[in-house]
C-alpha cells in the first residue's frame, strides 16, 4: 500500500506521522502522475489552487488496474470492506486479506 499526494515530501511525510500511517506517501508536487491519470480536481484547493481528485487503485503484481474507485468529494473514501472485497477477488488464497483483517480488529 501506498499512497500519493500533490503536498510537498516534508508535508506528506508530516502527515504520514502524525497519523500514525505505515505505508509510504509520496509527493507528486508537480502534480505529474495526477495529470497522467486524469485526476486533476481544478481549483479544489481553499486557496483556489489544483488538488487531486481522491482516488483508490488495486493494481495487481503485474501493473495491471483491478479496481478503482473515484469521487469527487475529498473526503469520501472507499469503506475498507470494498477494498478488502476487491483484493480478495483479485486474490483468491487460502487466507484471504480479509481474515487477516478481521483478525486485527479483535481485541
Amino acid at each position: 500500500m501506498m499512497a500519493i499526494s500533490v503536498d510537498s515530501p516534508e508535508d506528506s511525510e508530516n502527515l504520514r506521522r502524525s497519523q500514525g500511517y505505515t505505508f509510504p506517501i509520496l509527493s507528486d508536487a508537480q502534480e505529474g502522475v495526477i495529470h497522467r491519470w486524469d485526476l486533476v480536481h481544478l481549483h479544489g484547493r481553499r486557496d483556489g489552487t489544483d488538488i487531486s481528485r481522491p482516488a483508490e487503485f488495486l493494481i495487481d503484481p503485474s501493473g495491471k488496474v483491478r479496481w478503482v474507485n473515484l469521487t469527487e468529494d475529498f473526503v469520501v473514501r472507499a469503506r475498507p470492506e470494498e477494498a478488502l472485497a476487491a483484493f480478495d477477488a483479485m486474490n483468491k488464497s487460502s487466507r484471504s486479506i480479509r481474515e487477516v483483517y478481521d483478525q486485527t480488529k479483535r481485541p
